[in-house]
């Protein structure tokens, strides 16, 4: 199904396409399925560096509402014969410290259209169609392309008839679509597990954390619906899961869960060593630079004239 007011989109999706698969071109096979998925991977991960600002914008929100999770829990507690009050209260707790609990929003429904969009061009080019500005060379080649073997254009339950179009086999074509999904199902399980777990630490009385876990659970069955989707787009899913899993990891490092004293206080938490670090052997306190020694301050006394310079003094 395509949406008209999306139709912009569209042509952008195909446009950039057309351009990262003609770079790929310039030093291999152009209808080579290693030059297609890398130029499926390369628009997934120009996709989501465009984004990355709302990424970090919902973290920043995140954290400020780990800072107040102590606060939260206290309004929680004196208001909870009265829920209508309660809800106003950590509200308006939240909107004096400009934390927004929507903010996690913000990715899912930047990346939504996007999504969309690949899936309208993706299933264009599996049936032959070339539209959105695409030419029907670059149709042909995608078509023809394989990966491991696979058409990809096909789908799991794409027919016989159809798979032995595109030369190939019907038992590996839906080998590999299978394995695909399957690496779909895990990457978005544990996607949603470590957001979860994180959330979950932040807010241990949250209410919805039973929801939550449903959620975590429920959430890789989803991914099976992507046996109706052709490879291009799985492999697209796959490389957004696997960006995702190391983008939040990468902020969780850098940002760990904030402690609390007895007042209720935050205690500054160092960061843990990155990657890099950890290969180098190094701390988070050995990669940062000292700090210069602050210059020590030597007061000067004024010394003691003798009796016979002293202003106002006559020997007599």
């Amino acid at each position: 199904m395509e949406l008209s007011w999306l139709s912009w989109l569209y042509e952008a999706v195909a446009h950039v396409i057309t351009w990262i698969h003609t770079g790929y071109s310039t030093f291999l096979n152009p209808d080579g399925g290693l030059t297609w998925a890398l130029t499926i991977i390369t628009l997934t991960v120009c996709m989501r560096i465009l984004i990355f600002p709302l990424f970090l914008k919902q973290m920043r929100s995140s954290r400020k509402m780990q800072e107040l999770a102590p606060k939260v829990a206290e309004i929680r507690k004196r208001y909870k014969n009265d829920k209508q009050r309660m809800n106003q209260e950590v509200m308006a707790l939240y909107q004096g410290a400009g934390a927004n609990p929507l903010g996690g929003c913000l990715p899912v429904v930047a990346q939504f259209p996007i999504f969309i969009s690949m899936f309208t061009v993706l299933r264009a080019m599996a049936d032959g169609r070339a539209v959105y500005g695409m030419t029907q060379e670059l149709v042909d080649s995608a078509r023809s392309a394989h990966i491991f073997g696979a058409p990809l254009p096909a789908s799991f339950f794409m027919s016989e008839a159809q798979i032995h179009s595109f030369d190939a086999t019907v038992i590996q074509t839906k080998i590999v679509l299978g394995v695909f999904v399957a690496i779909s199902s895990l990457t978005t399980f544990l996607t949603v597990r470590q957001s979860v777990g994180r959330s979950m630490a932040q807010m241990p009385d949250n209410p919805m954390a039973q929801q939550q876990k449903i959620l975590m659970y429920i959430s890789p069955l989803f991914a099976f619906f992507s046996l109706n989707f052709p490879l291009g787009l799985i492999l697209y899913w796959v490389t957004t899961n696997l960006w995702t899993l190391g983008q939040q990891h990468w902020f969780y490092s850098r940002h760990p869960m904030p402690q609390y004293d007895a007042k209720g206080n935050v205690i500054p938490v160092e960061p843990k060593p990155g990657l890099f670090s950890k290969i180098r052997g190094t701390t988070p306190e050995e990669q940062a630079p000292p700090a210069p020694p602050e210059p020590k301050i030597v007061r000067q006394q004024p010394t003691r004239q003798p009796r016979s310079k002293r202003t106002g003094s006559k020997k007599s």
